[in-house]
């Protein structure tokens, strides 16, 4: 079962990582087995953020990638995508969809966080996340309904369908370009997984021009 990723701070030095030609495969990011096909227009750099809400390390990198998100140019499309790998994982992956479906899921995101880790709130079942999302201006009877909706389940089964073709071992993740992994492993801590992943786009945009 996948397991929300333990890592150690490695000291990359990524001060000193300048440019994408610094990266180093193997050290800094890792190539996914078999690209993933992705959301982004011609010419857009995807990043994917996959994670749990349950996961406290997901947590904790909000706001470092929320901070990082606010710089990308306009070239970079960011996904969130929730991993999905049953009971809990795949509930609040149905809570993010049925969010979106709402129209609520950017106001709502980072407080769904809140309330499971500050707050002790499970939302693991339709009840609790009912309750929780009708403080967002929709009804009760609502958020059941998406809940229970037949495009929020395809889209948590297409999540599942991306985790598999990615083969991850742990959350959170950035996937750049549907290629580039970058754990808080492999950048060294979570704060520095905005770092790496800026110099993957970057690396994405200089392979573009060749």
């Amino acid at each position: 079962m996948l397991q929300s990723a333990a890592f150690a701070v490695a000291g990359l030095g990524l001060a000193t990582l300048a440019s994408a030609d610094n990266l180093v495969e193997g050290q800094h990011y890792e190539k996914l087995p078999e690209p993933v096909k992705t959301q982004a227009e011609e010419g857009q750099v995807e990043v994917t953020e996959v994670f749990w809400y349950g996961c406290p390390h997901c947590y904790n990198l909000q706001r470092s990638v929320t901070d990082w998100y606010e710089t990308l140019d306009e070239d970079v499309k960011v996904v969130h995508m929730p991993a999905t790998m049953g009971g809990d994982w795949n509930t609040h992956a149905a809570l993010f969809y049925a969010a979106e479906a709402l129209g609520i899921r950017e106001e709502a995101h980072a407080d769904i966080f809140n309330a499971i880790h500050e707050e002790g709130q499970r939302l693991n079942n339709a009840d609790s996340i009912a309750r929780f999302l009708s403080q967002y201006g929709v009804s009760e009877d609502e958020v059941r309904q998406a809940l229970d909706a037949f495009g929020v389940k395809s889209q948590v089964n297409q999540a599942h369908a991306r985790m598999r073709t990615m083969r991850l071992m742990g959350v959170p993740a950035l996937v750049v370009d549907g290629r580039y992994l970058v754990t808080p492993s492999s950048a060294g801590s979570l704060e520095n997984m905005p770092q790496v992943a800026d110099a993957l786009i970057e690396r994405v945009r200089q392979e573009r021009e060749d």
